[in-house]
């Protein structure tokens, strides 16, 4: 299984293509305006096998956190070389989103190319922000002047302070729930909608709305034991949505509101795009949480990334390498039981979903 995964965006997302035509499945290429690091064309690559016409469809996406679509990409490569079509019935569809943030993808980022988290980016910006009291306080420790010396010293103090008074869970949640009001910050929701998610909304709107049911499953990285599937479901019993995803996918959901999960509660995640472009259709959405390396390291390689391009002047930084190196180990797990588990545990997931929607 290793062959289905890259060692970067184009590679990526030429063995993605190679296997879609190979597959003679139906392809929307979207062209995004900038470059790659090496110069390289940029985009959100769509394949739908199954019936054009079928009301029942599962959505499969990477790279929502760009960085993290090494894991989703491979799994995507794998449905189109292993024949997946031939799992699907005459009202079944399996759609494919290749890159929903190719930016963050290629130069292997999580966020995008304006800074924005893409999955705290699907709020309604016509009306009031979500609130995130406590963020304020914590953003000029969390963006520090510089990388080195007293300036960062006093920041990790702050930080270590803050986590010993409030706890591990309350600085995740103020953190990493979304805000919308420091631009260089972390986990910056935006202003208004991204290339990314037009991109997806148009998508969807005009492909995907004649759908009855939708199952959504998103693959990421980052949180969680190593190579462990965590399964992410939307709201709490009683709930429609949370009861379809306990009935397809068993014990293993889990559920921020519910207080169990390696996710805390966000604003403006990606299947709020999906609904609102598909209204009609009876959604049901998880997020495919991969684990990589422990929680305090890979918000520590969010923070370094997020410095890197607020303050430490990119590419030109003394950091800059070493800081790329820590996003990619804090995201990609680029050995062959790493790989051998997404692959095992994507199966099984996307399985679940075709079979919870003909059920």
């Amino acid at each position: 299984m290793d062959r289905h995964f890259s060692d970067d965006y184009a590679g990526a997302r030429g063995k993605f293509l190679a296997a879609a035509e190979d597959a003679g499945a139906r392809l929307w290429q979207f062209a995004h305006p900038l470059k790659g690091p090496g110069g390289e064309a940029l985009g959100t690559d769509i394949v739908r096998l199954g019936a054009r016409d079928a009301r029942n469809v599962v959505v499969a996406g990477s790279a929502t956190h760009g960085v993290e679509g090494f894991c989703g990409s491979g799994c995507q490569t794998g449905f189109l070389r292993e024949n997946w079509a031939a799992r699907l019935n005459s009202d079944t569809a399996l759609v494919l989103v290749h890159a929903h943030n190719p930016h963050g993808f290629a130069h292997q980022r999580r966020v995008n190319e304006d800074n924005i988290d893409l999955n705290r980016n699907f709020i309604d910006f016509e009306a009031d922000r979500p609130e995130n009291p406590g963020y304020a306080e914590l953003h000029p420790s969390l963006v520090p002047e510089t990388w080195a010396g007293p300036a960062r010293e006093q920041a990790d103090a702050a930080i270590e302070s803050f986590k010993q008074r409030e706890g591990m869970k309350k600085f995740q949640q103020i953190t990493s729930r979304g805000q919308y009001d420091f631009p260089n910050g972390l986990f910056y929701g935006g202003r208004g909608a991204s290339w990314s998610r037009r991109t997806i909304e148009g998508f969807a709107r005009d492909c995907l709305s004649g759908a009855a049911r939708l199952a959504l499953v998103d693959f990421h990285t980052g949180l969680g034991p190593r190579g462990h599937g965590e399964v992410i479901g939307r709201g709490g019993p009683g709930e429609g949505q949370y009861e379809r995803a306990c009935a397809w996918y068993g014990d293993d959901v889990k559920s921020a509101a519910v207080g169990n999960s390696a996710s805390v509660r966000l604003s403006g995640t990606i299947d709020f795009g999906y609904r609102r472009a598909c209204p009609k259709a009876e959604t049901t959405a998880i997020t495919l949480e991969f684990g990589t390396r422990p929680l305090e390291e890979v918000h520590e390689a969010i923070r370094a990334d997020n410095w890197l391009y607020a303050r430490g002047g990119a590419e030109g930084s003394s950091h800059f390498n070493s800081i790329k190196q820590q996003m990619r180990t804090a995201f990609y797990g680029e050995d062959s039981q790493w790989k051998a588990d997404i692959w095992a545990r994507g199966q099984q997931i996307v399985a679940q979903a075709l079979a919870g929607l003909n059920g």
